[in-house]
């Protein structure tokens, strides 16, 4: 008989999901957002990276691979100028961080699921097998050499 419904689940999904919004890594994520929102220059540098995008999808669209080159090659520049900016290589460490978080509560997410069927059912977590994939490998509890099929 099943404890929780989906919705039960979804409450508490919600619950987590708020948890995360208020932890260090996703404040300074918000607050290097914030900053690179307000600097005029990294807006410019955004916009001109934006416009170079336009131009490539045309130049790559009409087949004019020399030109489309040096979009690309602007393109870099820029952004390569843009990661020299101090809050704008905080930020992306901030991304990964905020990433590594979400990815370690999925993982550990699934772990549990997973550790908790093998266990319900018998299984061997250490070798991550559930009680009927034991049961079918015709090993036999009392010692015995038939098949069990």
């Amino acid at each position: 008989m099943a404890k929780y419904t989906k919705d039960d689940i979804i409450a508490r999904a919600k619950e987590i999901a708020k948890m995360i919004a208020e932890t260090e890594e996703v404040d300074f994520f918000k607050r290097a957002e914030a900053q690179i929102h307000d600097n005029e220059k990294i807006g410019l540098l955004i916009s001109d990276i934006k416009g170079l995008q336009k131009q490539a999808v045309n130049l790559q669209h009409y087949g004019k691979p020399e030109a489309l080159k040096r979009v690309e090659d602007k393109i870099a520049s820029i952004e390569q100028e843009l990661d020299e900016i101090p809050i704008v290589s905080e930020f992306k460490q901030s991304q990964l961080e905020v990433n590594d978080l979400l990815q370690l509560i999925a993982n550990t997410i699934s772990n549990t699921v997973t550790d908790e069927l093998i266990a319900s059912t018998g299984g061997d977590v250490l070798r991550g097998e559930t009680g009927a994939s034991l049961k079918n490998e015709g090993s036999c509890d009392h010692g015995c050499d038939h098949d069990h099929e």
